[in-house]
This record gives structure tokens, C-alpha cells and sequence, in this order.
């Protein structure tokens, strides 16, 4: 017994110094990807493989999709961190390496064995290679369905005539409100979107006449009025639709869906005689410049091993990609596949992917207007103009550097005097926090002392870092070696009439939800707290919204909102007999999508804290009021209304600054800004200043403009209640 009860006792002590041991000659890579669902089966396939022939290499691989990828490894990248690998499309290595986040590839292979590869898998700037694709295309084309149409429209007077006679549900679906699905019409009527070298080309006849197309293929009646890509892609899923526009990455899903489709060119430009010319580049891996020495090799590793002729055949076989390796697209697999044939009639007419940074400003600036010609606020010739004028606007912001000036000391003075200045109170306060901390209560300080670090990590070190870099010249010309300039990037963003705009915008947001959020909040706690049965039954289910992660919850009333599939169309048009709202495709019908949405978020933490407020009157107090003859209304005004100030201030004041600053809410449910930039409340105008227009020190000021408005009106509300509760109290 003795002898058992000692090996327990060593191998307790033993075990974890093992398994340490272990862990420290196991090297983690992490990867991060924004694969289709079938690729990631394969890809994570691929890995146990090689997991298997490496056992001291493991593989963390992660899904973000392609806005999070690249603006999470920015984040992540620029204070030293973020994953080994990244793979995603060619066009996120021009802002990348711009900004000095990928490490070079170039000897990766040898010379003979970069060979083997597709030119166009090979992704350079700047004579350094930053990515290699291990597949080519990522391009669109059209899908069909062969069990619904037989042969698919060659030029679009026959895709005119087939689409009117086609009466099995929509003849044509696509994400009719992306740029990336509109340009290769625009190459069909004879002209790019951009010049050699990435200048936008935006206000030319091609233009014109693609927009004026593509607003009549949206009114021909056979193609939906709203769809986003889920919604498409589910369409042409359940046979719903017999063809849709999309790209070779959705090949994977299509196939493992056990769908028969075919896939062949745009229908070509009957007015022009030319074929619509999509966008053909790559997708593939990139090294993070911030690898640690000991995981270089491994990670050289495992990037040779992705990139390597068996995989690019085994992905080819599951899900028809067309592999970057020439040895790989040899293979009697890859021949055969009668997908990867057509792909190669539809990659003749297409035009390769520019890389450059300057591509992101023409994307959002033709988004926007692409978006107000589709929802007929704007003619296509004025939507091309427009267009223009604002990405050669763009394009000059995002590569400005601002220079340091006489302001630049003003501001380096005022933060040395505000450093000597908490220095000196630090240094006064000192000896009386040591002499508490080694007291009596030195036992809950150290209880206290690692939340202080954790909020001191969290919250106070950002704030001082936005705070500073609000004062810089912080873009993406100036990622890694940025400078403080001054107050050049506060006067821009209240010199801004844009700012205003969204900041009127804002406050009636902010409004209209407390408004709600507080009536119905209140209205429920007191009907639950008095007159409902099943009072707990009832609780949970109302707190469910606020429960429910605010991401699902968006993404789930974004579908609801949908013109023709959504529920709330369904129930209008069933029920109320009212025709379909555009609640997507129109400005104020889109806000007000958002707003519906967020008041059901919101109420039931207003409705707790009125409920916790309500049990917390004495009943004495109504029973009182009741003898003196008080009916409802006045019991409700002289009672339960000013006995529950004290709880619904706070909660007022934290609800409407999570209101003001709710991005994922305006972001999810209205596509970023959706119909063509007109739902942009301040915090998701930042967002979009930041990470799609790479302006950080500018955005960093705006945040800090929030800042100081929400502090202004915070203390001021809390100042006029202070003085209505005392006056109540007197």
C-alpha cells in the first residue's frame, strides 16, 4: 500500500513536469484561412497527414473570413503577434506588404523549382515575391443547373429572351450588390475598371452602359431584387434558381451537395460582341514577418508540404480547383475533370487580379455608387462620375503622409508636462498605497491586484495607445514607422461635413433605441412583476434576445428582412395584405432594419433592471395609494416611476453608450453600410476609415471625439438627474 500511495505521489508531481517537457519540443504554426466549408474538410485532412509524418509540429488552423483575415493579422501583425501563415486572395498582399507585415518567399524553391509553378500563383511587389498560390483562378462564371436548363444563354439577348420564359422560381441569381460581381460586365462593353497601373477608370462609356445593363438585368423579373451571397448561393443550392453567377471556390460545395452543374463564360455582350472578362488571380499562403526564429523552419515545412503536388491534386479531386503546380495539373485526376476543362475556357477571356493597395479605395468607392445606381437614386452616368471623382480622392488620402510640424512639439509638451504631473502625484501617493497594501487590508489588494492588471492591459493601455496614435500620421504608407504630427488628423475630422452628417445620424439611433429599450423594457417588467402567470417562464424566455450572441442574432434578422424570402415581407404580404418592403435595398427602410433589430436586442437588459427595481418597492406603497383612490396611471407616476430612477440611470447611461458604439448591429444587418454607404453610424464609420481606407491615425481621433461626446453627454445626464432626484427627495 505504501508503495502504490508513493508512485501516486511521484507520478503527481512527475506527470506535469513530462507533459511540459513534452509540450516544449512540440513547435504550434498557426494558420489562418478563409476556406469554403468543403475546402476546409480537405485542408484539414491535409494536415492530419502531415501531422502524422511531423509529430513534433502541430498545426492550429483557424476560419476568418477575408475582412476579418486581413484586418485581425493588421492588428495582430503590428504589435509583433498574429499567426505563422495566412491564406487568403492575391489582392490582400499589395496593403500587406505595403505595410511591412509579409516575410519576403523569394528562396522558398530554388529557381528550377519555382518553375513548376503558374506565373500568376507567384505574387510579387516590388521585385519580392509575398505569396504562392496553390490554386489559379478564383474567378466568376456562370453555373448552371442541368437539370433546369439544357444549354445555358450564349449572349445576353438570350439570357433576356430564356429568362422571361423560365417559370420555375428565378432563372439567375448572384450578390447582385458586390462590385467583384459587376466589373467582368464592364470588360464585356470594352473597357477595365482600372488602368496598368491600378488609376481607377470608373467614369467611361463602358461604365455608363454596364451600370444601365445591370440596373435592367435587376428589373427584368427574373432574378431576385435582394440577394446577398448566402442568399444566392442557398437559391441555386435547393433548385431554386436554375443558374447563378459565382466563383471556382464554391465548386467544392456545390459538388459535396451532389448538385449536376455545369459551368461555362458570362453570356457575351450582344450590343459589343465581346465576352465579359472576370477577374482571374490566386489564392495562397504568406509568411508572417514576425516569426520567431525556432518556428521558421517548421512553418518552411508545412507551407512546402500545402504547396506540394499531391495536395494541390487532392484538393483538384474534391473540389475542382485548378492546381498553381503545372506537374500538378498533369495528373490524369486533373485532365479529366470536366469542371477544370470549362474553367479553362472562362479564364481565356478573363483579366488578372491588380494587387496594389490603391485597388481597396476604387472597390469602396464603386460599391457605393454601384449600390445608389441599383437602387435608382442615381443615374449611371452620374453614378460613373461620381465614382471617379471619389477614388482619385481616396486613392490621394490613403497615400498621403503628413509630415510633423511646429504641432508636433506643442503636443510632445503637453504629454511630457501631463508624464511629470502623474509622476509627481504617483510619487506623493506612493508611501500612503504601500503603507495600505503591507497593512490589514494587504490581503484584499492582492485579491484585487490581478483584475487592476487585467483592466490596466485591456482597457487603459489601448485607450493611451489610440490616444497617441491620434496624434500621428499612423496609414499605410507609414505602418511601421509612423510619427507624431499633431493635431492635423483632430481638424480633419471636424472640418468634415461627412462627420456631421453621420453624427446626426447617430444621435437619432442612439435615441430612438433608448426610447424603445426603456418603454419596453419598463412596460414588460411591469406586467411580469404584477399581472402575468408563469412568471419565470416568461423571464427566461423574454431574456433570450440579449442572451443569444449579438453576431447570430444580426446575420438571423438580416435574412428576416430579406424582400422576397424574409419572414417580416411574408407576414406583411400574408397577413396585413401590404406589399414587400425594400428594407435592404432603400436608405431609411435599412435603417430602420437596424434600429428593429437592435431594440430586440436591447430590451430585456432594460426589463431585468426595471424587474430587479420593481421587487425592490415596498407594496405597502400601492396599497396606500389604492385607499386614497389612485388609479393605474397615477400609481405607475408618483410611485413606481421616480422609486425606479435610481436603478434605470445607470442603466440608461451604459445602454446608450453601447448603443452609440454598436457596430455589429449597423455592420451585420445592413452588409457594412448598405445601400451605398447610407446606414454608417460613427463607430462603423471608423471602422471602415481604418480598415478599408488604412486612415488609422485619422480614425484613432475620431474615436477619440466619440470619446469625449459620449463623455460630455454622460456627465451632463448624470448632472440633470442628480438635481431631478434631489428635488424629488426634497
Amino acid at each position: 500500500m505504501m508503495k502504490l500511495l508513493t508512485a501516486l505521489l511521484l507520478g503527481s508531481f512527475l506527470l506535469p513536469i513530462c507533459a511540459k517537457a513534452e509540450a516544449d519540443t512540440v513547435v504550434t504554426i498557426r494558420l489562418w484561412h478563409q476556406l469554403m466549408y468543403a475546402h476546409r474538410d480537405v485542408q484539414a485532412e491535409a494536415l492530419r497527414e502531415f501531422e502524422r509524418h511531423n509529430p513534433g509540429i502541430r498545426v492550429e488552423s483557424l476560419y476568418r473570413d477575408t475582412e476579418s483575415l486581413r484586418s485581425s493579422f493588421q492588428s495582430a501583425a503590428q504589435v509583433g503577434g498574429g499567426p505563422e501563415l495566412i491564406y487568403g486572395p492575391s489582392d490582400q498582399v499589395g496593403p500587406l506588404s505595403t505595410m511591412g507585415l509579409l516575410a519576403p518567399l523569394d528562396d522558398l524553391y530554388s529557381a528550377d523549382e519555382f518553375k513548376d509553378f503558374d506565373p500568376l500563383s507567384l505574387v510579387k511587389r516590388h521585385g519580392h515575391l509575398y505569396m504562392v498560390g496553390d490554386n489559379v483562378g478564383n474567378h466568376l462564371s456562370l453555373l448552371y443547373n442541368k437539370k433546369l436548363v439544357a444549354n445555358p444563354p450564349r449572349t445576353t439577348e438570350e439570357l433576356f429572351a430564356q429568362g422571361r420564359a423560365y417559370k420555375n422560381g428565378f432563372y439567375l441569381v448572384w450578390p447582385m450588390q458586390e462590385p467583384f460581381f459587376f466589373v467582368p460586365w464592364v470588360g464585356g462593353f470594352g473597357e477595365s475598371f482600372v488602368g496598368p497601373n491600378t488609376e481607377p477608370r470608373l467614369n467611361t462609356p463602358a461604365m455608363k452602359q454596364a451600370l444601365a445593363f445591370i440596373r435592367q438585368l435587376k428589373d427584368s423579373g427574373f432574378v431576385p431584387k435582394e440577394a446577398d451571397y448566402e442568399t444566392a448561393n442557398a437559391l441555386f443550392k435547393e433548385g431554386k434558381s436554375a443558374m447563378i453567377i459565382n466563383g471556382d471556390w464554391s465548386w467544392g460545395d456545390y459538388k459535396k451537395a451532389k448538385l449536376d452543374f455545369g459551368v461555362t463564360r458570362l453570356p457575351l455582350i450582344s450590343s459589343t460582341g465581346k465576352w465579359p472578362s472576370p477577374l482571374v488571380s490566386t489564392k495562397g499562403y504568406s509568411m508572417n514577418v514576425n516569426i520567431k526564429p525556432e518556428k521558421l523552419e517548421a512553418t518552411r515545412k508545412l507551407l512546402r508540404f500545402l504547396l506540394s503536388e499531391p495536395v494541390q491534386v487532392q484538393f483538384s479531386q474534391a473540389v475542382s480547383t485548378l492546381p498553381s503546380r503545372l506537374s500538378a495539373r498533369n495528373s490524369e485526376e486533373v485532365r479529366k475533370d470536366p469542371l477544370l476543362l470549362a474553367t479553362a475556357s472562362v479564364m481565356e477571356v478573363g483579366t488578372p487580379m491588380p494587387v496594389d493597395p490603391e485597388l481597396r479605395a476604387i472597390w469602396d468607392t464603386l460599391r457605393t455608387q454601384y449600390q445608389a445606381v441599383l437602387g435608382g437614386s442615381v443615374s449611371p452616368e452620374q453614378g460613373a462620375e461620381n465614382a471617379q471623382a471619389e477614388a482619385i480622392k481616396q486613392i490621394r488620402i490613403m497615400n498621403e503622409i503628413t509630415q510633423p510640424d511646429a504641432q508636433a512639439s506643442v503636443v510632445k509638451l503637453i504629454a511630457l508636462i501631463a508624464l511629470v504631473l502623474l509622476a509627481f502625484y504617483i510619487f506623493k501617493k506612493a508611501p500612503l498605497v504601500m503603507r495600505d497594501m503591507m497593512g490589514p487590508q494587504r490581503l484584499a489588494y492582492g485579491f484585487l491586484m490581478p483584475a487592476l492588471l487585467t483592466v490596466g492591459l485591456v482597457i487603459v493601455f489601448p485607450f493611451i495607445y489610440n490616444l497617441v496614435i491620434s496624434f500621428s500620421n499612423l496609414s499605410l504608407r507609414t505602418f511601421q514607422d509612423w510619427q507624431i504630427t499633431g493635431f492635423q488628423n483632430y481638424t480633419a475630422v471636424l472640418m468634415d461635413p461627412q462627420f456631421y452628417t453621420i453624427l446626426w445620424k447617430t444621435v437619432l439611433w442612439t435615441a430612438v433605441n433608448i426610447f424603445f429599450h426603456l418603454s419596453l423594457g419598463v412596460f414588460l417588467a411591469i406586467l411580469i412583476d404584477q399581472t402575468l402567470p408563469a412568471k419565470p417562464l416568461l423571464r427566461t424566455l423574454l431574456i433570450i434576445p440579449w442572451a443569444v450572441p449579438q453576431y447570430i442574432s444580426a446575420l438571423t434578422w438580416r435574412g428576416m428582412f430579406n424582400q422576397e424570402f424574409g419572414a417580416i415581407n411574408q407576414v406583411l404580404r400574408d397577413y396585413l395584405m401590404m406589399e414587400p418592403v425594400q428594407w435592404l435595398s432603400k436608405p431609411f427602410e435599412a435603417f430602420s432594419a437596424c434600429v428593429l433589430t437592435n431594440v430586440w436586442l436591447g430590451f430585456p437588459f432594460m426589463m431585468m433592471v426595471a424587474l430587479g427595481g420593481l421587487q425592490s418597492i415596498p407594496k405597502e406603497l400601492y396599497e396606500a395609494a389604492r385607499v386614497d383612490g389612485a388609479n393605474a396611471w397615477q400609481r405607475f407616476w408618483r410611485i413606481t416611476w421616480p422609486l425606479l430612477q435610481p436603478v434605470l440611470i445607470p442603466a440608461t447611461v451604459l445602454g446608450g453608450i453601447w448603443t452609440f458604439n454598436n457596430l455589429n448591429v449597423v455592420w451585420l444587418v445592413s452588409n457594412g453600410g448598405e445601400p451605398a454607404d447610407q446606414t454608417h453610424i460613427l463607430v462603423s464609420y471608423v471602422y471602415k476609415s481604418a480598415f478599408d481606407l488604412y486612415r488609422y491615425g485619422h480614425s484613432a481621433a475620431l474615436s477619440m471625439v466619440i470619446f469625449g461626446l459620449l463623455l460630455i453627454a454622460t456627465l451632463f445626464y448624470l448632472r440633470v438627474q442628480r438635481r431631478y432626484l434631489t428635488k424629488g427627495l426634497k
